[in-house]
This record gives structure tokens, sequence and C-alpha cells, in this order.
């Protein structure tokens, strides 16, 4: 089992904002705004720490909590986070940024996954992972 916390302000920008440009004969190119580059690499330097020594080549359940500072005051700490960015489009671009570090031998190798917003108000904003090999 691999079990972390990492203390940082989680990354808004998701997989999902990707762009298109189209090249001389209308071929498209899809590339990542800025936004997105800088979240794929604030993530990746995150995690690089916390990566296996080799990549899991099994069947794996991934749990992600991802703690959102609430500036507003309107959040009890550890109430659910129910605004965007939705959990399906967070964890892609984590999914993505784990797998290019060798957390696994290809994301396909999570076959179970659990993601859950919330607000923290006491507590530092961040992101908790757990990773449990499968039989």
């Amino acid at each position: 089992m691999i079990e972390f916390f990492m203390p940082m302000h989680p990354p808004t920008a998701t997989h999902q904002e990707k762009q298109v440009a189209f090249k001389e004969g209308g071929k498209p190119v899809f590339y990542d705004p800025p936004d997105v580059r800088d979240a794929r690499a604030k993530l990746t330097a995150h995690l690089a720490k916390y990566r296996p020594d080799k990549p899991l080549n099994c069947g794996v359940r991934l749990t992600v909590k991802w703690c959102f500072r609430d500036h507003t005051g309107k959040h009890k700490d550890g109430e659910y986070h129910t605004k965007k960015p939705d959990t399906d489009n967070l964890i892609k671009l984590l999914k993505d940024c784990m797998t290019v570090l060798g957390f696994w031998t290809d994301d396909c190798r999570v076959v179970s996954e659990h993601c859950e917003k919330f607000w923290v108000t006491t507590s530092p904003p961040g992101i908790y992972i757990k990773i449990e090999e499968l039989p």
C-alpha cells in the first residue's frame, strides 16, 4: 500500500480543458492551455517524491480526497465541496501524472476509484492519496 498527503492548494484546472488548434490542411492538434500545463507541472512535482521504486503491475484501488481551502467562511471543515471542478475531471489529470511518473505500468491498472472533494478551514489544503494493490 502507498499512502500520503500532499499539502498544497489543489489545482482546479483539469484535463477536460484541453484546447484544439487546426494545422494547415484542417488537421486538429490538441494542446494544454497554460493553466492546465501549470496544474500538470504542480501535480508532477508534488507526486514525484512519493513514486514507488518500480511501477505497480497489478490491479489497484485508488482513493483520492481533494481538500480545498474555504476562503469565504461559508463552509465547515470537512464539508463536501459541491462546486466545480468535477471529480472525474480532477482525477483524470492526476492519474495521467501518476502514470508518467511510474506509479503503475498503465492507468488501466486502476480498477477501482474512490474520489471525494472537501472544504477545509482548519486543516491544511491538499490531496490525500492511497493506492492499494489488489489480487
